[in-house]
């Protein structure tokens, strides 16, 4: 049986969600970001019951197909975007059809309408957050992230930053205080 969670972002996540499906007698067959596929069927009791230790945690359960479409598409971006650097040259609207197995179009427009933004504008704000985590670090030159991103040029990236945050990348270097974002706040 497969449960779809929303806000599962990185490997913490995954370690946080199995360790409450254990607790709870659940053996977890696998954990990837946003689904959990369990050995046994549960119960609306134990769902309920489940549902709740998740909240705690910042987690949510999703029911309906809609919800469960968006978070597979959120999913899918913070992987490519987070984790798979070397793969974020390929074609979006093909990954995520070919992911979802569904009509990028329909999928598309789903999710403009419930989230109130393209996922072209979420793809970007997601790069966005990535730059500001690896200015933060210090370890790469601004060079070194557009191309590890794919940007096509430094200035664009930089125009792309400023036009985001309101703040050259070299600004936000300087900032004391760097206002980051949590992943599943974008």
């Amino acid at each position: 049986m497969k449960l779809y969670i929303k806000n599962m972002v990185c490997s913490r996540c995954k370690m946080v969600v199995k360790s409450e499906f254990e607790a709870m007698g659940l053996h977890p067959l696998s954990v990837e970001l946003g689904v959990v596929d369990i050995q046994e069927s549960i119960t609306n009791q134990e769902k309920e019951i489940l549902s709740d230790r998740l909240k705690a945690f910042g987690f949510e359960l999703i029911d309906d197909k809609k919800s469960k479409a968006i978070e597979r598409i959120k999913v899918l971006i913070i992987e490519l975007v987070h984790h798979k650097n070397n793969e974020l040259h390929v074609n979006l609207s093909e990954y995520i059809s070919n992911h979802l197995s569904q009509d990028y179009a329909m999928l598309s427009n789903l999710f403009s309408e419930v989230e109130g933004i393209t996922i072209e504008k979420y793809v970007i704000l997601q790069k966005i957050e990535r730059v500001k985590e690896l200015l933060m670090y210090d370890e790469m030159s601004l060079s070194e992230i557009a191309h590890m991103l794919h940007y096509s040029s430094v200035s664009y990236l930089s125009n792309q930053f400023k036009k985001i945050t309101g703040f050259s990348p070299s600004h936000y270097k300087q900032l004391k205080d760097k206002k980051r974002l949590q992943i599943e706040d974008l």
